[in-house]
């Protein structure tokens, strides 16, 4: 027999939270100045991850649900003791203009979906936390950082990694030198699609995922080397590999392989696939000694091995990742905490990943990423980790 998981099923399958058969039920009442959000969309992240999530929060609740199934947001608004007020369509999303209670609004709808309602959401004046990739295109990517400028709001981008225990404690190693330079990483970030769900359909619609695999998993190995390294590349050499007569492949390509090389002489090796067995790790062999996540990128139940130099491999806090994610949108909308997780990095890797489909279409020629990039915030510097 085989079972085939989405992606947002792959990564909470290290703790088994995403594929709960349904939600808690009820919320602990918000703490003074807490923050509320609206979730947008009531897929599996929402049901398995992000509504759950709330219970885990110290400074953001829940206070609105927008959802096209009437029936799903009457179910999750009554499980969740949200007033029928707070039950919004995509038709009527615009009237959360008259809404104080929600301050930030959670974009978890299919990506080419993304910049639309962010856009909507900035001009009804609320913050937006929105799932990577950020769009399915470069210019609407540079629409959504325009609209919030215009409406001096708060967009970040859903970088769960950038606030996670054990990548944090994996940047902040690298960052010691303990391990001498690093010199290689290797990202492997891909699990078997389905075309007869629905959450997979659309991820192989290249119109609607912008990229398939690469757009879907690969866009942690792309943003994992730049994080690891805390570095932009330079140039990316890339090639693909998909069998037409597979049914998933019409649209998208299957399996990326890539190369980036860094101005510190790192090269980073990074694949993808939606026709490989499941698994989302990375690896960096430094000067003296190495790093092995495996898996990296879970929900939970990441495993971090370190070798090499007299370095012990660290114990590490497991948290709720999106109850963390969620109270640093809180914090930053708050003035509370620096905005790490910035529009303008979703960008970058919406640029990246157009770079490694452009050198694949041409054979694995050579593409300049040199975009003048830099990221204003480490996170290995100001996002604290939990201790053991």
């Amino acid at each position: 027999m085989t079972i085939e998981f989405s992606r947002r099923d792959l990564i909470g399958a290290g703790v088994g939270a995403a594929l709960l058969p349904s939600i808690a039920r009820g919320q602990t009442p918000p703490a003074k100045g807490s923050v509320g959000f609206a979730i947008v969309g009531l897929g599996k992240l929402s049901l398995g991850q992000l509504v759950p999530g709330f219970r885990n929060c110290k400074k953001a609740y829940l206070a609105a649900l927008v959802s096209g199934s009437e029936e799903k947001a009457n179910r999750v608004a009554a499980e969740q003791k949200l007033p029928s007020r707070a039950i919004y369509n995509y038709a009527d999303f615009d009237r959360i203009v008259a809404d104080p209670g929600i301050e930030v609004v959670y974009i978890v709808l299919p990506n080419f979906m993304h910049a639309e309602y962010t856009i909507r959401a900035l001009k009804a004046g609320k913050h937006v936390l929105c799932e990577k990739p950020m769009a399915t295109t470069i210019e609407d990517g540079q629409r959504m950082i325009a609209a919030a400028k215009a409406a001096n709001r708060h967009l970040m981008i859903a970088y769960r990694c950038h606030y996670e225990p054990m990548n944090l404690v994996g940047m902040r190693l690298l960052r010691s030198g303990k391990l001498g330079k690093p010199r290689i990483v290797v990202t492997d970030m891909g699990r078997q699609s389905d075309l007869s769900d629905p959450s997979d359909a659309w991820r192989l619609d290249m119109k609607k995922s912008g990229g398939g695999a690469l757009t879907d998993m690969g866009v942690y190995g792309v943003n994992g080397a730049r994080y690891l390294l805390n570095e932009e590349p330079t140039e990316v050499q890339a090639w693909s590999r998909t069998d037409r007569n597979d049914p998933r492949f019409k649209e998208v390509e299957d399996l990326y392989a890539w190369q980036f090389r860094f101005p510190s002489g790192a090269i980073a090796n990074g694949s993808t696939s939606f026709s490989y067995a499941g698994t989302m790790s990375w690896h960096v062999m430094c000067e003296n000694g190495k790093m092995t996540a495996d898996p990296g990128c879970f929900y939970g139940g990441n495993r971090l091995t370190v070798t090499g130099n007299g370095v012990e491999t660290p114990q590490i806090t497991e948290i709720d990742q999106f109850a963390r994610e969620m109270d640093w949108m809180a914090d930053v909308v708050r003035g509370r905490a620096p905005m790490v997780s910035t529009a303008e990095e979703g960008v970058q890797d919406m640029r990246l990943m157009e770079a490694i489909m452009e050198s694949a279409a041409k054979g694995g020629a050579t593409v300049a990423t040199n975009f003048g990039f830099r990221r204003p915030v480490d996170p290995a510097a100001v996002v604290d980790v939990p201790a053991a």
